[in-house]
This record gives C-alpha cells, structure tokens and sequence, in this order.
C-alpha cells in the first residue's frame, strides 16, 4: 500500500511540474486515501498481531 502511496505522490509532481493540474490533483488524492487505508493497516496489524504469543 505505502508502495502506491508513494508511487502516485511522484506521479502528481511530475504531472504538476509538466503542468498538468487535473492529473496532478487526481493523483494526490488518490495517494493520500492509499496512505490512510496504510495507516488503518498497520495500526490493526500492530493491535492484532501482538496478542498472539
């Protein structure tokens, strides 16, 4: 997830730098709602899997 997170962030700056705004904004969007659902994830890996022993 932090993968495409990240993927689209570069894809928005390079859109931005070319001067394409649509795209850009499309792409940060979507990056930033792929690194929220990282977040949620690892927030409830770290709470779930540590009650396993």
């Amino acid at each position: 997830m932090l993968h495409y997170a990240v993927v689209f962030l570069v894809i928005a700056l390079i859109a931005g730098v070319l001067g394409f705004g649509g795209i850009a904004g499309t792409a940060v969007g979507i990056a930033k709602i792929l690194f929220v659902v990282f977040l949620v994830m690892a927030v409830l890996s770290f709470f779930f899997g540590r009650g396993r022993k």
